[in-house]
């Protein structure tokens, strides 16, 4: 990549980070059960190793995991899913306490910090259908929530553009290989990491400091 059009995806980010920061807290969302359940929440919001990084971060967020979701378990391989012919986003698991965090919490990180929601097929330098913006529901609550949550965000004009998140039903999630997992952890240095993931953590701490674990 150029210099010049990697400096071009950099401003655009930042822009789309200093839009992100209106978003507000859903109005409607799931109710919180007792303590000691888990739930489990799957997202898709371009490289799944930026989304895991920011997810993992949160306070009540017990795992996440980097995968696969949308297309067929034998086609959910790193290169394969990387032709974009596959019809699997790279996603998110996220097994949580919703005693302590709610999955309406999460998609309002979802759309303020993870990614750019606006855009289609594409985050940052990464473009195909591989990197859409899914919000994967496995109950008609989640779902629910999903699609008010969008109306309430298009409703208050957050983004200067439409939303362009799918909420589909969740057809099974496929972890990606060893290699994929908590990759900005294992690699901080990586310059795609530096350029497109680390911002990310720092929107987060200034977003939302008092979700951050100690």
């Amino acid at each position: 990549m150029s210099f010049g059009r990697a400096l071009l995806f950099l401003c655009a980010s930042c822009a789309a980070n200093l839009t992100a920061a209106n978003v507000p807290p859903p109005v409607v969302d799931l109710p919180a059960p007792s303590a000691g359940k888990v739930a489990t929440a799957v997202l898709a919001g371009g490289c799944f190793w930026g989304a895991e990084a920011v997810f993992e971060r949160l306070k009540g967020v017990i795992a996440v995991v980097a995968g696969y979701a949308g297309g067929k378990a034998e086609d959910a391989h790193y290169d394969k899913v990387a032709s974009g012919r596959t019809k699997h986003a790279e996603s998110v698991q996220i097994a949580y306490d919703p005693s302590q965090i709610s999955y309406g919490k999460l998609l309002q990180v979802f759309f303020a910090v993870v990614h750019d929601p606006t855009l289609i097929d594409r985050q940052a330098q990464d473009v195909g259908p591989q990197y859409r913006s899914v919000i994967f529901y496995s109950t008609d609550e989640q779902k629910q929530v999903a699609q008010a949550y969008i109306r309430q965000i298009e409703r208050a004009h957050v983004f200067p553009d439409p939303v362009v998140t799918q909420i589909s039903l969740l057809p099974g999630f496929f972890p990606a290989e060893d290699g994929q997992q908590h990759f900005v952890q294992r690699n901080p240095n990586n310059p795609y990491v530096m350029q497109n993931d680390l911002p990310k953590l720092q929107e987060l701490e200034q977003q939302f400091p008092e979700l951050v674990k100690p």
